[in-house]
């Protein structure tokens, strides 16, 4: 069921404005009209004095935008600026939506606001075959409101078949309004994505569950198909310094927001561990035992020149601090090399690290599950071969 206005009806009285508690009326040219902040209240019905409100259990305009998938074709990805450098998550949305793309067959479109060319242009060498640009001042810190009212108006006029963003605090805030006011689905905190080879439809995979299953889902009858998509998980597709692109400039005359963002202030932290930007991380699991064995994980972090990662068992165990944790309920990371110790490969553990270059697994256990996803596996205990390899390490830089 839904709320509509008949705008045939609606005399422009406003009377619905003030009966809403969700401010999901709003004016445009004289009539009112429900966006997606309605919560099926029906306060609005009661009030209207022209009877223009009506419960429906169609939207006709909704039923022809969906007529005919072919409409839809293209990738199309946000890509996230920070003090208007593109984020490391829209260079692997580039990435992911650049093999998506040649698959379909299709081009490879991104949406890139509160910057300057210069970073679109960037975009278009990662990989993008059309950026589109809007510079506004006003954009270039974050605002719900604005953001979802700049990639809503590009999803409809470009129609693409294909939506992604990264699953940050920022693609989490805004992109849910973004596929309420398109009405169509939104599946959250993918791990993967691939084409289904019969019907071309987004297979969209990501840990349910508790992370005890992974579910692969699927939005055949709407577009766009729409996803987050995890930072890290996915590998950043080739940079060509001579590849060229189209850059369409977007220019809002108006920008709606409901609130002003007067300051940004950066959070401070103690921790010095930054596991998502290590080449190198030796993480421990519950074989590790204890302190002693993550001292001899330190040390090999410390001769790599890595840092030192951690299962969510090891956290819970007291044995290190939350800020190593690696895995579905701690940080995703994708090194040139994964040392995983001691740790069996629970799936919530592997959904954090298995898209890193090369993963090491040293574990007793032969049929731990870890080994599925290693590059090179070892069957031995951690307390005989960690020392060895930093020894070794040290030997061949002159520590």
């Amino acid at each position: 069921m839904s709320i509509v206005v008949r705008v045939d009806k609606c005399s422009g009285c406003e009377t619905c404005l003030a009966s809403c508690p969700f401010d999901a009326i709003v004016m445009k040219e004289g009539k009112a009209f429900i966006n997606e902040y309605c919560n099926y209240c029906k306060t609005c019905i009661s009030v209207c004095p022209e009877g223009a409100i009506i419960e429906t259990e169609e939207i006709s305009n909704f039923k022809s935008q969906i007529s005919n998938l072919l409409d839809y074709k293209d990738v199309l990805i946000f890509a996230e600026q920070r003090e208007g450098k593109a984020a490391p998550v829209a260079l692997e949305l580039l990435g992911a939506g650049r093999r998506l793309a040649d698959e379909l067959g299709v081009k490879l479109l991104a949406v890139l606001p509160g910057a300057d060319e210069p970073e679109a242009k960037e975009l278009v060498k990662w990989g993008a075959d059309r950026v589109y640009l809007c510079s506004d001042a006003r954009l270039r810190k974050f605002n719900d409101d604005s953001y979802a009212d700049l990639l809503t108006l590009i999803i409809n006029e470009q129609r693409p078949s294909i939506v992604l963003a990264g699953a940050t605090p920022v693609g989490r805030s805004f992109i849910p309004r973004v596929a309420a006011r398109l009405r169509t689905g939104l599946t959250a905190d993918c791990t993967s994505l691939e084409i289904d080879g019969e019907t071309g439809n987004l297979l969209q995979i990501r840990p349910a569950f508790g992370g005890n299953i992974m579910a692969t889902i699927l939005c055949p009858d709407y577009r766009p198909q729409m996803a987050t998509v995890r930072p890290r998980v996915m590998k950043r597709g080739e940079y060509n310094e001579t590849r060229t692109g189209e850059i369409v400039s977007i220019q809002l005359d108006e920008i709606r927001t409901r609130t002003n963002v007067l300051e940004t202030v950066k959070e401070v932290s103690e921790v010095s561990v930054n596991l998502h930007e290590a080449e190198y991380i030796i993480a421990g699991g519950r074989g590790a035992g204890g302190d002693k064995g993550f001292r001899l994980l330190s040390e090999l972090a410390q001769a790599l020149g890595g840092v030192v990662g951690a299962s969510r068992a090891a956290v819970d165990e007291g044995w290190i601090s939350y800020s190593h944790q690696v895995g579905q309920t701690g940080k995703t990371v994708n090194p040139k090399i994964y040392i995983a110790c001691g740790i069996s490969g629970a799936v919530q553990h592997l959904v954090g690290m298995q898209s890193s270059d090369i993963i090491i697994a040293i574990n007793t256990n032969p049929e731990a599950p870890i080994f599925n996803v290693a590059t090179y596996g070892i069957v031995g205990d951690l307390f005989e071969i960690v020392p060895l390899l930093t020894k070794k390490i040290k030997e061949l830089k002159g520590i």
